[in-house]
């Protein structure tokens, strides 16, 4: 595990390709996915409504949008750790309303086993 960061798989082993450059892949363990539900209280979604209708940056949404991902990559990546892994392959995100002011927050991946070919 990285001493730094505190991230079992580091960012440079978990991409949206297929393979990682100098990498075999070694074990394929399946998909790994982690999820998050967030929602905006109803004053912040009154001004995003407004701000929408006037046009602008809502930044309110964005944060919330951006910590959300982050806790579900966060959550990917352990699951991924958890189970032998050491990258991620195919990596993706994806969101769904649920209901009228909450949101589903994905991420998910090929949990692999890579080695370096050096």
């Amino acid at each position: 595990m990285p001493a730094k960061t505190g991230i079992p798989i580091p960012h440079n082993m978990v991409t949206t390709g297929m393979e990682i450059p100098q990498y075999y892949i070694m074990e394929n363990y399946g998909v790994v996915r982690g999820i998050t539900v967030r929602s905006r209280d109803f004053m912040a979604r009154g001004f995003a409504d407004f701000r929408a209708k006037f046009g602008g940056k809502i930044g309110g949404y964005v944060k919330l949008c951006e910590e959300a991902r982050e806790e579900a990559y966060g959550i990917v990546i352990r699951h991924a750790y958890d189970i032998g892994a050491n990258a991620i392959i195919c990596f993706r995100y994806d969101s769904t309303l649920i209901v009228d002011g909450m949101t589903e927050f994905m991420a998910y991946g090929t949990a692999v086993k890579a080695m370096w070919r050096g």
